[in-house]
């Protein structure tokens, strides 16, 4: 059965209407589940592009033509925003002191688990901006979770070795993708309508990356985007405090437990 547009808002609008009349519910609740209906009854299109870096020191991007990591999300032009409708999970595994994946992109609400796989203690947190958070020093073999409630860019250390780093992308908009390797990237289930493009990659500035966006327009059908060149030029890899904002012990990558107490 295909639905068009007029008779979804039809069908919504009469659901809402017997839903206020029989239960005490609030006119705010009755829209956003009118919202979330509608959702599952509009055409939905995928939008997808590819991403290349440039002006890069990075050996990675440079000899193997690495242009992953790179989070590429669609936020309303106008309207009622798109609100998810349960609690996400995802996990960004420690194992060989490195944060996989690297870079992780999630909703508002997402509930990120920690699992340790390394034979050695961890301590992940954060002090940035994004969502300032400490799980705790944890043995190998178990794990810890965060929910990440903000949207922003939050950068995630372990306070044991300096050496591992993350970036956890928290966004307000579920239509988001972090490219592959290849630079390619797939946002699925879009509902028609217009859209700004932004992009967030860890060794871009914001101005290069605020010049990047762009306006779309999203239809009942796949939906290309021009490529996407983003340029490095002007990035330092500064050094980092651990969480107490001390320097890091010099042999703090050597060992499971060095940097734990302040």
């Amino acid at each position: 059965m295909t639905w068009q547009l007029p008779t979804c808002f039809r069908a919504v609008r009469a659901f809402a209407v017997r839903a206020f009349r029989t239960a005490r519910v609030s006119k705010r609740s009755l829209c956003l589940l009118a919202w979330a209906l509608l959702g599952t009854m509009a055409p939905a299109a995928t939008v997808s592009g590819r991403v290349e870096l440039i002006s890069s020191h990075d050996p990675n991007v440079r000899k193997h033509t690495d242009y992953s990591g790179v989070v590429v999300w669609l936020e309303p032009a106008a309207g009622v925003p798109v609100i998810p409708t349960s609690a996400a999970r995802a996990q960004m595994v420690q194992k060989n002191k490195t944060f996989t994946p690297h870079v992780l992109a999630v909703s508002i609400g997402t509930v990120v688990d920690f699992p340790n796989f390394d034979p050695i203690f961890h301590n992940a947190f954060s002090n940035y901006n994004g969502q300032i958070f400490d799980i705790g020093l944890y043995p190998p073999g178990t794990t810890k979770s965060q929910a990440f409630r903000r949207e922003g860019v939050v950068r995630v250390f372990c306070n044991i070795h300096p050496s591992m780093s993350a970036v956890i992308v928290v966004l307000k908009s579920p239509y988001f993708a972090v490219s592959a390797k290849n630079g390619g990237f797939e946002i699925a289930d879009v509902r028609p309508g217009a859209y700004r493009t932004h992009l967030f990659h860890e060794r871009a500035a914001e101005q290069t990356l605020a010049a990047l966006e762009r306006s779309v327009e999203v239809g009942d059908g796949p939906l290309e985007l021009v490529p996407i060149q983003i340029s490095e030029s002007g990035y330092l890899e500064l050094p980092h405090k651990n969480k107490f904002g001390k320097d890091y012990p010099p042999a703090a990558d050597s060992g499971g437990y060095a940097g734990a107490k302040p």
